[in-house]
């Protein structure tokens, strides 16, 4: 009786301990199929999520953002200006999606993977529709949130002149680039973010350094996101240092397009066609 017991009290001390893809690995058949299910069944209900809640949390998680342009300046402001400095100021970088991920807001380029996934799996106008829907309210809350920050940042006597110098120069580096160049550095970030979702799933225990080490990459190789850059256009536009046009043609539209082909349709169809014979639907 008392070795049943002890034996019992093991079992369910090794329950509680074990992760979620852990558990349906012994049903399914890789550890890709289980990360797989537990983002489709997110995916699943980030698409049954009221309008109203989701604008709300994505207008919050385009606020938020807006901290990873202002730690970058303000490291930025403060570092001596040299190669190794650049290294130290794009930690800053990191801040914005560390505090939006933590705090379970909604962040547009998330969502180029985990709705996706439910529509591949069953790919119905009725999906479709919901993953529209989702798209289009996250990327607007997370604009609006963006031009709300923008605009304090600009219009307000918040910082140093060092620091709103700082600001500037981040947004005008940013629009060195082409549009082809926008949109094809935006398939970097777009494929670095999706991957930072998935393996999110699979190293619980390592969330911070996940999104510390792939939102740094995306920082020190300058690979535009549409949130984050959003703002700093937007604080270049409202300084009346840069048209609209160029802000919407030369960085928006390339920069949005390359972001959803390097999340959905480089690495969620590709994350999808391994585990697509597997997958429980």
């Amino acid at each position: 009786m008392s070795q049943s017991s002890d034996t019992s009290e093991k079992e369910v001390v090794h329950d509680v301990s074990r992760t979620e893809v852990e558990e349906l690995e012994e049903d399914l058949p890789s550890a890709a199929a289980a990360v797989h299910q537990l983002i489709r069944e997110d995916g699943e209900k980030e698409m049954e999520r009221d309008i109203r809640a989701l604008l709300w949390s994505a207008i919050a998680g385009g606020i938020t953002l807006s901290t990873s342009m202002l730690a970058r300046a303000v490291l930025e402001a403060h570092l001596p200006d040299t190669g190794a400095a650049f290294l130290l100021e794009a930690a800053g970088y990191t801040i914005g999606f560390i505090l939006v991920i933590a705090a379970g807001q909604q962040l547009f380029t998330e969502n180029t993977v985990t709705p996706m996934l439910p529509l591949m799996t069953s790919p119905t106008r009725r999906n479709l529709f919901k993953v529209s829907r989702l798209w289009t309210v996250v990327l607007f809350g997370n604009i609006l949130g963006g031009l709300l920050s923008a605009a304090v940042f600009a219009f307000l006597p918040l910082f140093s002149p060092e620091v709103d110098t700082s600001l500037a120069k981040i947004g005008h580096h940013l629009m060195e680039n082409s549009a082809w160049e926008m949109f094809s550095k935006g398939i970097m970030s777009g494929w670095l973010i999706a991957t930072l979702v998935w393996t999110l799933y699979s190293f619980e225990k390592w969330t911070l350094p996940m999104i510390f080490l792939v939102t740094y990459l995306i920082g020190i190789g300058d690979f535009p996101h549409i949130i984050v850059g959003a703002i700093e256009v937007a604080y270049l536009v409202f300084l009346g240092q840069l048209g609209v046009v160029p802000a919407i043609f030369q960085f928006g539209i390339p920069t949005l397009l390359g972001n959803i082909v390097g999340g959905t349709f480089i690495f969620a169809l590709i994350s999808h066609a391994q585990v697509r014979s597997e997958v429980k639907t």
